[in-house]
């Protein structure tokens, strides 16, 4: 976080810093300053030593990154010197998961990343622009109201960024899109892109589908060995003695992880594929206690066995023959009924809302398990595989030939012969259709209140065959929200003109975004102390290679599979058991159905006056009618549901929390230390 004597900004997990303010000290809480006067940077949180660098050229020119970046001081220090022209993509470009923040003079840039795992968010703050890499400080800093229309448009069309916008939950609080960065500048705000977007108008010549697949796995090396490479600084190895238990067993029995490299090995290929890259990398992939071998310490693999929902022996059986290996050492964690979807409703606050408030103690469980660095194949679905509107990518292009086997796959699935014709049509009306015909059509969906709830794979695949879809929890909105957000598309739509965005890599970017933005929830809802979640998938290099992948490739089925197949054979790892890529069989249904009928009365309770009801997004009978039906096994959308209770949770403990984010002044002071966890990242009042 930091600011300017006529802005304010922030940036990085957690940065703040102090400022003179009417007399007064205004700094947030729980922070580190990393520059002062007059346009002051802070770290808020508990960033670990070799997470925080700040580079001097003179004291004018500087830059700060926070987080895990493979760049070395001299490429920082060079970087440096070509951001003073204004340059930015070349700072999004070093291996790892980061933040970068560059001050030029009284020129401030401020880079996000290209998925959103690691946003920037901005407000008006006297006279200038205050940012950071959180939401609640600027609002906390603006004593900011909730956005009631952003959080219709969150349950109404979540995957639509015409909805979404640059709005937060928090009125007057801007996020900057993936993909761009914030430049502040003599009191100016700018919001510029440092990433070319594939166009209608010119078609890109169809990359070497080998060449492409090598550059993937040189990124996921590459930022597997950053992570690896990076010393580890684990405070409180050994938290104290108890009786009969050693320092593992102690740091368990406290929540606390294993030092050392882990990752999980449930979870389909992406996971396994990370897991088995750290283990065959040379160096020290693990710090296991107890369990060394000559070649390097063993990285501990996860795996959760869920025993409340049957029927994942396979993956299982798969697991322990991916961790046979001498450098892994596999560890089954086992779940039960407290372990089901809804099952712990109780959680800290998380920045903003997301589904996976319900599922928090699932994972939590999973990950209290693993060790201090934890590998996480989240976002590799988003960034390898295609999203169905790609076909109609490929109409555009005139490669009719590539949809044949994507659409017979769709097709046996399905069961029907009709399935083809359908796909087929319906890919060739969107690659027809302009985008702003495609809000028009949505606004009038959510106005008229038609809802269609896929079937099978192919109604899922048709109904993303489209520009833009509404929300699974929609259908349970009250008539004026519905009416608040089809206002607000078509007002979208009539900005937008016609657009030249390719309607696939459109959808593919807005997929990613809002599972990159759930990431960054669960990794606030499911923290375990010490502990570093790392997704490779969104690394910046990782996304820029997988978006090389050519569509003809992506679209084949079990693309992502294959990819990783050939990803881990380029790495030296071969021996797959088999079946390994095969989708999983285990129900994500089946287990947030049991979830439902498992905590259906407090649930019930939950909705008994919804704080939901009161801002008019939904009505109460309404909400408790769906929870008794999909307890009872009625087909209706479960995500929509977790939707609803999620956000209900998320606005109960906003409401609950006590303080603030700051101190420094009479109204900001006042209870400051309860409630209050610094979040790690970067805020700053700006230039």
């Amino acid at each position: 976080m930091g600011w300017s004597s006529t802005a304010a900004g922030t940036a990085g997990t957690g940065t703040a810093g102090a400022v003179g303010y009417d007399g007064e000290t205004l700094q947030p809480v729980g922070s580190q300053l990393l520059w002062g006067d007059p346009d002051p940077l802070w770290a808020v949180g508990d960033w670990r030593p070799d997470e925080v660098r700040v580079v001097h050229a003179d004291p004018e020119h500087r830059i700060a990154v926070l987080g895990i970046c493979g760049a070395t001081d001299e490429e920082l220090r060079r970087g440096l010197f070509t951001a003073r022209g204004g340059a930015v993509r070349h700072l999004t470009t070093w291996s790892g998961s980061y933040t970068a923040v560059v001050q030029a003079g009284r020129r401030i840039t401020v880079c996000g990343d290209l998925a959103g795992a690691r946003p920037v968010f901005h407000t008006p703050w006297e006279g200038g622009t205050a940012y950071a890499t959180a939401a609640l400080p600027l609002a906390d800093l603006i004593e900011a109201n909730l956005d009631f229309t952003h959080l219709a448009a969150l349950l109404a069309a979540p995957d639509v960024p015409a909805a979404l916008r640059d709005t937060t939950p928090y009125d007057g609080v801007r996020r900057v899109p993936p993909g761009h960065a914030l430049v502040l500048r003599a009191g100016a705000r700018e919001i510029t892109g440092y990433e070319p977007v594939a166009s209608l108008a010119v078609a890109a010549p169809p990359a070497d589908p080998d060449h492409a697949v090598d550059a993937v796995r040189d990124a996921l090396v590459e930022a597997v060995r950053t992570r690896l490479a990076a010393p580890r600084h684990v405070p409180d190895l050994d938290p104290g003695p108890v009786p009969g238990m050693g320092p593992a067993e102690r740091r368990a029995a406290r929540g606390m992880p294993v030092p050392g490299v882990g990752a999980d090995l449930s979870g389909g290929p992406a996971s396994g594929t990370l897991a088995l890259l750290a283990a065959g990398l040379p160096g020290r992939p693990g710090t296991l206690l107890g369990h060394r071998t000559g070649a390097g310490e063993r990285l501990l693999a996860v795996t959760f066995n869920d025993l409340a929902v049957p029927g994942r022996e396979a993956e299982l059986e798969r697991a322990a023959a991916l961790a046979a290996g001498p450098r892994l050492h596999h560890v089954v964690v086992t779940g039960g009924q407290e372990t089901l979807p809804y099952a712990d409703l109780d959680g800290p606050l998380t920045d903003e809302p997301g589904p996976c408030l319900v599922q928090a103690a699932r994972h939590r469980a999973r990950l209290a398990a693993g060790s201090a660095d934890h590998f996480t194949g989240h976002g590799a679905r988003q960034v390898l595989d295609a999203h169905p509107a790609r076909l109609a990518d490929l109409l555009v292009d005139r490669r009719r030939r590539h949809l044949v086997r994507p659409v017979a796959a769709l097709a046996r699935a399905d069961g029907s012969v009709f399935v083809t014709a359908r796909v087929y049509g319906a890919a060739r009306r969107l690659a027809r259709t302009p985008y702003r015909a495609g809000l028009e059509e949505l606004a009038e969906r959510l106005m008229r209140r038609r809802f269609d709830e896929p079937q099978g794979a192919a109604d899922a695949s048709l109904a993303a065959l489209s520009w833009a879809g509404p929300g699974p929890a929609a259908r349970w909105l009250t008539g004026e929200a519905l009416a608040e957000v089809s206002v607000l598309l078509q007002a979208e739509a009539d900005r937008s003109g016609t657009g030249v965005q390719r309607p696939g890599d459109y959808r593919a970017r807005a997929a990613l975004a809002r599972h990159a933005a759930d990431l960054r929830v669960l990794e606030q809802a499911a923290e375990v102390r010490s502990q570093r979640l790392h997704a490779p998938f969104l690394d910046n290099q990782v996304v820029r290679a997988c978006r090389g992948l050519p569509e003809a490739l992506r679209v084949r089925p079990g693309a992502r599979a294959a990819v990783l197949r050939t990803v881990l054979e380029g790495a030296g790892v071969t021996g797959l058991p088999a079946g390994w890529g095969a989708p999983s069989h285990a129900s994500t249904v089946a287990t947030a159905r049991a979830g439902l009928r498992a905590a259906a009365d407090p649930l019930l309770d939950l909705f008994a006056t919804p704080l939901l009801a009161d801002a008019g997004l939904v009505e109460a009978r309404v909400v408790r009618a769906a929870l008794r039906g999909g307890a009872a096994g009625e087909p209706l959308p479960l995500d929509g549901l977790a939707d609803l209770v999620s956000l209900e949770l998320w606005l109960r403990r906003l409401l609950a929390r006590r303080g603030t984010c700051w101190t420094g002044t009479p109204s900001r002071s006042r209870a400051v230390p309860s409630g209050i966890r610094p979040r790690r990242g970067a805020l700053a009042p700006g230039a």
